[in-house]
């Protein structure tokens, strides 16, 4: 008897992501394992942070859940997947697909011991490891991830991630505003960002008055976003050996997310 892991999908949630699901490439054997069951084994892996090879014995053969988790990363289906439910959560809100403001932000993520590519020490947050740098909406979703080593500072970086948003062709139509704390600061970064992407960037800057902890209008719902990245023991330290792996587990993330919204 299997074992109802609080990581699995709900029959509804699984009916709506497997519409989503690129059909098998013709020519090859018939797919006989069970989708269900191997998006189920991803997000276990996600939530509680297992090895590949830990998985339990009830999900199909970490091989080939791994699989399934590398090829759909290489040929851009888990973010089409992402994207498609992006805009299903924002018209469930009654927004428009297309968000007309976003917000811009980094997370400074310890790294595995083993790992050696792209890792770096942020000397601010005094951490060895990687950065991510994340592109949301204003409902806190994620339009594009960068991650990288954590010594690439907040500009570069936030060129990087805003670069991969101006590439969403046909789904940031409406977008004119970016809000940004005061690492994104400066004048260079700004008139990258207004000739690069014709967008305008809007700096919300920390209170000096004030210590601790600060609620910044419109910067909250990003930071709120890397809150909900920490519920996933798989995120909450970056164990992947590339970091375009750690950038398609936060995606799953989202899409978890998503789909508990949806169904």
């Amino acid at each position: 008897m299997k074992t109802a892991y609080p990581s699995n999908l709900t029959l509804a949630q699984y009916e709506l992501i497997s519409d989503l699901i690129p059909d098998p490439k013709p020519g090859g054997r018939p797919r006989s394992v069970d989708l269900w069951e191997v998006l189920n084994a991803l997000f276990y892996i996600l939530v509680e942070g297992v090895r590949w090879r830990s998985l339990p014995r009830d999900f199909p053969a970490w091989p080939t859940v791994y699989t399934y988790f590398r090829t759909w990363r290489k040929d851009g289906t888990w973010v089409q997947i992402h994207d498609r439910l992006r805009d299903w959560t924002r018209m469930e809100q009654g927004r428009d697909p297309s968000p007309s403001e976003a917000s811009i932000d980094s997370q400074t993520v310890k790294s595995a011991a083993m790992l050696n590519q792209a890792i770096g020490y942020d000397a601010g947050k005094k951490t060895k490891g990687r950065k991510r740098f994340l592109s949301v909406d204003t409902l806190g979703l994620i339009l594009r991830v960068f991650v990288t080593a954590a010594s690439v500072g907040e500009r570069e970086g936030g060129k990087k991630v805003l670069e991969k948003v101006k590439q969403m062709d046909g789904q940031v139509d409406r977008l004119t505003v970016i809000w940004a704390d005061g690492g994104f600061d400066g004048a260079p970064f700004l008139q990258w960002v207004m000739d690069t992407c014709r967008w305008i960037l809007q700096v919300v800057l920390r209170p000096k008055e004030h210590k601790g902890f600060v609620l910044l209008p419109k910067r909250w719902v990003v930071e709120r976003t890397n809150g909900w990245l920490m519920h996933c023991r798989r995120l909450v330290r970056d164990y992947e050996r590339l970091p375009e792996t750690s950038e398609t587990f936060i995606y799953l993330a989202l899409i978890r997310i998503m789909l508990r919204r949806l169904a």
